[in-house]
């Protein structure tokens, strides 16, 4: 197909939000996006771009002091009637327009149109941080090329409805079990119902007071919830299994191993599996490179509640905030949008801080 990515489009933030809006890429389908990505790019001379699956990295190399990362994932949820973008006043509705093409659109009108920042930038464009973690495209590039993660600070253009979101919570799931002893349901007493026994689980559940904590000004507020419960064996049958997921938000203050053990604790005398744990991430707001973006956007940050790939960046020892013009709150809907002022704001911050001195 045709580039739709042309100067034109690319000089302008919202427009290009759109365009990349309207190149379909649900995760694993990312191919036609990254072209068209990869294309624009290898033709800007100040830039020295390569690509990893359907991964793209550009980076300026102009020797300075520092170096900065600005990264957007390529890919969405599936489609759900909101494809192609749509306009209606101040609103550009369709699929990835909050979550996060319109982040997308930041890194890549910065990556063309300023060609000598006050620090060496990396821009990442990379594929499938929609599914598992196995096919982020960030991952892959930490296993196959690390230095090209390398950097002083870096920001996640998640969507974050303008304001500064600094660090992000862990998140961990486990598999509860309970046991029982089966029988027929006529005659129940013979047998030892596991879905009964979760029912102290609930109960604990149901009590529990998650924390809430505060890291350099920023807050985070845990949560502890049962998000799926299995059991049964057929409607005469009393069951012997039962299994409660249960999903962990913790702060960054605590680091996986943390975590479990507050689960076990939680669930003294229950048998817990952890099936998934992902470390959070600090605020990151001590570098200059941060305290600069920081005064740049003119407020003061809040904690990210939930997870981001700043944790990939953090768990290299690099600070790294969220910032993106879209709602968090619409992400994955129906409805998803962004505003243009949004849109138009953050381009503006960003090239503020970005543009050299």
């Amino acid at each position: 197909m045709e580039n739709p990515l042309t100067p034109e489009v690319l000089a302008d933030p919202v427009a290009l939000t759109r365009a990349l809006v309207d190149i379909e890429s649900v995760s694993l389908n990312e191919k036609a996006i990254a072209d068209c990505v990869e294309e624009v790019l290898r033709g800007v001379p100040h830039l020295t771009t390569h690509r990893y699956g359907n991964t793209v990295m550009a980076r300026t190399d102009l020797g300075r002091a520092q170096r900065v990362v600005l990264a957007g994932h390529l890919d969405t949820v599936p489609l759900n009637n909101n494809f192609p973008s749509s306009m209606r006043g101040d609103l550009m509705y369709g699929c990835g327009t909050s979550d996060m093409k319109s982040g997308v659109a930041y890194a890549l009108h910065l990556a063309v149109t300023l060609p000598d920042p006050r620090y060496d930038v990396t821009y990442f464009f990379y594929e499938a941080e929609e599914i598992e973690s196995r096919y982020n495209g960030l991952f892959l590039v930490s296993e196959a090329h690390p230095e090209w993660l390398q950097a002083d600070f870096a920001v996640l253009l998640e969507p974050t409805h303008g304001i500064v979101e600094a660090g992000c919570q862990g998140t961990m799931r486990a598999i509860i079990t309970t046991h029982g002893e089966r029988a027929h349901a006529a005659r129940s007493w013979h047998g030892v119902n596991a879905i009964h026994g979760a029912g102290e689980v609930l109960r604990r559940l149901g009590a529990y007071e998650a924390r809430r904590v505060t890291i350099d000004g920023c807050d985070y507020r845990e949560g502890l919830n049962a998000v799926r419960i299995v059991g049964g064996v057929a409607g005469n049958v009393i069951p012997d299994r039962c299994e409660i997921e249960i999903n962990h938000r913790y702060a960054p203050d605590r680091d996986p191993a943390a975590a479990e053990a507050h689960l076990r604790e939680v669930f003294a005398g229950f048998e817990l599996t952890v099936t998934d744990a992902a470390a959070g991430a600090p605020p990151g707001l001590e570098s200059p490179a941060a305290q600069e973006f920081l005064a740049a956007v003119g407020a003061p940050p809040i904690g990210k509640l939930g997870w981001t790939d700043v944790a990939r960046f953090a768990a290299m020892g690099i600070p790294a905030l969220n910032f993106g013009p879209g709602d968090p709150n619409l992400a994955h809907h129906k409805d998803e949008h962004v505003e243009i002022s949004k849109i138009r704001e953050g381009a503006a911050t960003l090239h503020r801080w970005l543009a050299s001195a």
